[in-house]
């Protein structure tokens, strides 16, 4: 690493200090070993506290405040690894040697490139649309580009085990936790969707293709909606560096390339978030792969989940000055209103993402008058909201609070921050619907109907008005 960056390998190991002294007490870790199914769980509504899986890829304890990455503590890949290691990591499950990362890195360059497909995406009014809008049309313009499930005459190479509907069990039995659907069709040997050929959109390529694909759609939606050209992908540059490069026309600092890279492994994965299920759910049909991240990108688009950072910098605008944030907050808890960027349906201590993000927002600011102006109005507003709602509910900064702040410094408007998150969220989506397909079992849960029961048919012209 950069000798410049040392100072914030140190800021990280800090972080990682002061979580285990605060959380060292808690208890250790539920739902961490293999399942016999059926499973008893608690699931409240939105399926919370439901069981859909097994998984080695990502773990989190919102007691202790733990991120984990295949057995790798967040903090630990954070200081030492990169964005590219990280995502090796989490599609393979053990970190490459170097050889093999070298090779990793050469084709994840390759897959930067794809020209067609940009210039499919200018032919569209990209300046008028949200950029996760951009996104989800871009994923599609490389499934039509680079492979072959939209045309005619296309024959998946799923056909082998493609089972009967599952939805012809019927609701009312109760599960038993089979290995495989009910009612498949008996095959000679279960193969699994492991096609490494790009053409069928299912293979591990087609994951890689997507990782690079969509931080250059990122790019290329960045410069248009500026009113210039995208910018070719420099393949000097590591992911994170040409990741800044081809959004802002500049090529960073290595002390900004660092904590785009940082940035970039804290998003990778977390667990059975919304976007990573709803990921999943489509994948679970035997769809294909970029259909799949399009799931993601639209649900991460969505307020309560990828949104939440551009609202956090649009609050602390509101707020305005450091002598504003205590009337400012007493009025929202007066009112019941929500505080974007605090609290977590997962953490109930300190968001171990937040740990790190919070002083390199510190560390990115200082340099900066309107940077360091909105950093100490967030780091008031911290110190109100924990030293209350901390106390009485656990509620403490989350993944969104800070990292807003960060990308600002680095010159990257409000509107992007959404599509960075998804760009490192492609790693933990294609991985985890990798996993998910050895063993495929289309998600159906059920919706407990409480309607009424014999209700007589009235004719149209019999019926009151």
């Amino acid at each position: 690493m950069h000798e410049q960056t040392q100072e914030i390998t140190e800021i990280i190991l800090k972080a990682k200090a002061k979580a285990i002294k605060e959380t060292n007490h808690e208890p250790e870790p539920e739902f961490s070993k293999p399942i016999n199914w059926p499973v008893n769980c608690v699931v409240g509504p939105g399926l919370e506290g439901a069981i859909a899986c097994e998984t080695k890829i990502g773990y989190v304890n919102g007691a202790k405040g733990w991120l984990i990455y295949r057995g790798y503590n967040i903090f630990d890949l954070c200081a030492y690894s990169s964005f590219e290691e990280v995502s090796y990591l989490l599609m393979y499950g053990y970190l490459p040697s170097e050889s093999q990362l070298s090779a990793f890195k050469k084709k994840l360059i390759q897959y930067r490139y794809m020209h067609h497909t940009k210039r499919l995406l200018m032919s569209f009014p990209i300046e008028k649309m949200h950029p996760m809008a951009g996104l989800r049309l871009g994923t599609n313009l490389m499934r039509q580009e680079f492979t072959d499930a939209d045309r005619e005459n296309y024959t998946s190479n799923l056909a082998k085990i493609i089972s009967a509907d599952e939805d012809s069990i019927p609701m009312e039995t109760k599960p038993k936790g089979e290995e495989h659907a009910i009612y498949e069709f008996k095959q000679p040997q279960r193969q699994q969707i492991i096609s490494d050929d790009l053409k069928h959109a299912t293979g591990f390529e087609s994951c890689f293709h997507l990782l690079s694909g969509v931080a250059t759609l990122t790019g290329a939606i960045s410069r248009l909606r500026q009113g210039a050209m995208p910018i070719e992908n420099d393949a000097s540059l590591s992911f994170a560096a040409n990741l800044i490069y081809t959004m802002t026309g500049k090529r960073p600092t290595p002390i900004e390339e660092r904590i785009m890279d940082v940035s970039l492994i804290l998003h990778a994965d977390h667990g059975m978030n919304a976007s990573t299920f709803a990921s999943m759910v489509v994948a679970s049909t035997l769809s294909d792969v970029y259909l799949s991240v399009g799931a993601g990108i639209a649900a991460l688009q969505g307020p309560l989940h990828g949104g939440a950072n551009e609202r956090v910098i649009e609050m602390l605008n509101e707020i305005g000055s450091v002598d504003n944030v205590k009337p400012w907050f007493e009025k929202k808890r007066a009112k019941k209103e929500k505080v974007m960027g605090f609290g977590h349906r997962v953490y109930k201590a300190y968001d171990p993402r937040a740990l790190v993000l919070g002083p390199l927002a510190k560390f990115m600011t200082k340099k900066s008058s309107n940077g360091k102006k909105l950093f100490k109005i967030a780091q008031a507003l911290e110190k109100e909201v924990v030293s209350t709602l901390g106390k009485e509910k656990r509620i403490f900064p989350n993944v969104d609070f800070y990292s807003g702040i960060v990308y600002a410094a680095m010159g990257i408007t409000a509107e992007f921050y959404t599509p960075i998150f998804a760009v490192s969220r492609v790693a933990g989506w294609t991985a985890r619907v990798q996993e998910y397909m050895r063993n495929n079992r289309i998600f159906r849960p059920r919706a407990m109907y409480t309607g009424p029961f014999d209700k007589e048919y009235i004719p149209i012209n019999k019926r009151k008005k």
